[in-house]
């Protein structure tokens, strides 16, 4: 007998759909938030830095539980949901919160640390040649920053792709709908169906496997190619 039947298969879609959308969601707020802190100090910012951070420090299943506050019924967001109609509570959207969210600091600190690493005197000498702030990121700053922040994306992607107890927290478990991987495999365990756990553990990790070796070739083939953005 095969260890997944094929009608057993919507776990990885969900979880392949669900971590897609959630590192397309952290590679713009993380990007965007790393940018902005990096031309910025002072003690509020290092709070700032703080809350950014937390998700990455915290069980995940006490941001679930910080996410659930927030778009429960009762919550300050879920309210607003309800007020327009709708509700994420229990559903595959609350799927993609929950990745993104764990996600986020990975993707926070690997731009930051690219952006950082970036030389100010070509930033300066575009700024000084009249270049708008816009155009020096994009232009400039991103492309010279771009290997970090690909790792960064890539890390986020595999976050996103374990993520379990923000998840169950906030999403909880459909089959089908927010059955995700790790989810599949706890709910398997509690079953005692081990042939089903093992089978999804061995995606997981194949898939996890790819990720980390293709991010390890990757960086250390893009030294040289650092150069070459900067002669550019």
């Amino acid at each position: 007998m095969a260890l997944i039947a094929p009608t057993d298969w919507s776990p990885l879609q969900i979880s392949i759909e669900t971590s897609v959308t959630a590192t397309l969601i952290t590679l713009v707020a993380g990007l965007a938030a790393a940018a902005w802190r990096e031309r910025r100090s002072g003690p509020a910012m290092a709070i700032l830095d703080g809350i950014f951070l937390l998700p990455l420090v915290l069980p995940p299943t006490v941001v679930g539980f910080f996410l659930l506050l927030l778009f429960g019924r009762n919550g300050p967001l879920g309210k607003l949901l309800l007020a327009l109609g709708t509700t994420v509570v229990f559903s595959w959207p609350a799927t993609v919160i929950a990745a993104a969210v764990v996600a986020f600091p990975l993707m926070y600190l690997t731009a930051r640390a690219a952006l950082e690493q970036v030389d100010s005197r070509y930033l300066e000498a575009a700024r000084t040649l009249g270049a708008s702030e816009w155009r020096v990121f994009s232009a400039i700053a991103l492309p010279l920053a771009w290997p970090g922040v690909l790792a960064g994306t890539i890390l986020s992607f595999a976050r996103a792709l374990g993520e379990f107890g923000a998840t169950l927290m906030l999403a909880g478990n459909i089959p089908g709908r927010t059955a995700t991987i790790p989810i599949a495999i706890y709910f398997a365990v509690e079953a005692n169906d081990v042939q089903s756990a093992v089978a999804w553990c061995l995606v997981d990790v194949v898939i996890s496997l790819a990720l980390l070796s293709g991010l390890y070739y990757w960086t250390r083939t893009q030294g040289p190619g650092r150069s070459r953005w900067v002669r550019s």
